[in-house]
């Protein structure tokens, strides 16, 4: 089984029976039912487009995460749906725009929105849902769930625009690449667990340990993702890898080989990258340090994972505390498997 792979089948919803989850089937199930729902809010002549995106959209992590931190800290009720719904809407919103800035053309093994029709419907298409999200966010009584639902979708956005800005920007430094990181990713991870969590009333310091875990755990898996880019095998994963090599995007791997170089193996490699074509990964294990700047990478991973399991600290336990454990667990394996291909 491939590294995306693995985590496609036990972060999502197929092969029930090999998941880990699968006491939240049920749970998943009504979010999936609600998430495929939302299409029919839609005019009737945009919502074939809707649909599309929806039943190819991600792997349903930040709606496990939302319930898991709801079936953690009291229980999992209807809200808790709606919420799941609404971040994996914003997920997927994100994802219509990043395969258009990308020139993505394959996402879980179908055509991306962007190659079937084009960026122009495309970036309207993730607006719609954008605005659809917000809209249903809204409904909350409480009108802090819609602030703090406001605030992760802007986060997004503006880690997506100051990444997109300081593409081929040979001055990025770490403190840059996770504030963009902690921003475009790890924004929604903290929103489904906190929000989790104050969806039944909990304390303030409790909300605060779960968002930090989100935060914590969504760090990790970008670098994670980050690694695979450059690792992975794009008939495996089930997407087009290497676009942020091509299209300028300096990620961790890369920032760790730029600062183990020298002088003049940084010179060939600012060359390389500015050339602005398709590049082989060989060509940069030819200059410098390549693999041990992967190695550097998932060992941050690793640590991020660290991090979030301290969080966990203010659960008693359960099946739901647990599963935040396990997706801990999953991480650590998944960094493990990147470090082995």
């Amino acid at each position: 089984m491939s590294i995306h792979a693995e985590s496609s089948q036990q972060l999502g919803k197929s092969s029930p029976a090999l998941s880990p989850f699968d006491f939240l089937k049920e749970e998943l199930d009504a979010v999936d039912h609600c998430i495929r729902q939302q299409a029919l809010a839609f005019d009737p002549a945009v919502e074939p487009y809707v649909s599309y995106v929806l039943n190819n959209g991600g792997k349903r992590i930040r709606p496990v995460l939302t319930l898991l931190s709801g079936g953690a800290t009291g229980g999992i009720h209807e809200d808790h749906h709606k919420m799941a719904s609404i971040l994996e809407l914003i997920h997927i919103a994100t994802l219509v725009h990043d395969d258009i800035i990308d020139g993505a053309e394959i996402r879980r093994q179908a055509p991306t929105a962007n190659a079937k029709w084009g960026p122009a419907l495309s970036v309207l298409l993730g607006d719609a849902l954008f605005a659809h999200a917000l809209t249903l966010a809204s409904e909350f009584d409480d009108a802090s769930v819609s602030r703090s639902v406001s605030k992760a979708a802007s986060d997004v956005c503006s880690g997506e625009i100051i990444q997109t800005r300081r593409r081929f920007d040979f001055l990025l430094s770490r403190e840059d690449y996770f504030h963009i990181i902690r921003m475009k990713t790890a924004a929604l991870f903290a929103a489904g667990t906190e929000l989790g969590a104050r969806l039944n009333g909990q304390p303030a310091s409790v909300q605060a340990s779960l968002r930090d875990f989100g935060f914590h755990l969504g760090t990790a898996y970008q670098v994670y993702d980050d690694c695979l880019d450059l690792v992975g095998d794009e008939n495996a994963v089930g997407k087009t890898l290497r676009t942020d090599l091509n299209k300028g995007k300096l990620t961790l791997p890369i920032l760790n080989l730029l600062a183990r170089a020298t002088e003049r193996q940084r010179e060939k490699l600012h060359r390389l990258f500015l050339q602005r074509e398709p590049i082989d990964v060989s060509a940069l294990a030819n200059i410098a340090d390549y693999e041990g700047s992967i190695e550097s990478a998932l060992d941050t991973g690793f640590g991020f994972v660290e991090k979030a399991r301290e969080c966990l600290g203010v659960l008693s336990g359960g099946p739901h505390a647990d599963g935040l454990h396990h997706l801990c667990d999953l991480l650590d394996t998944l960094l493990r498997a990147c470090r082995e291909h």
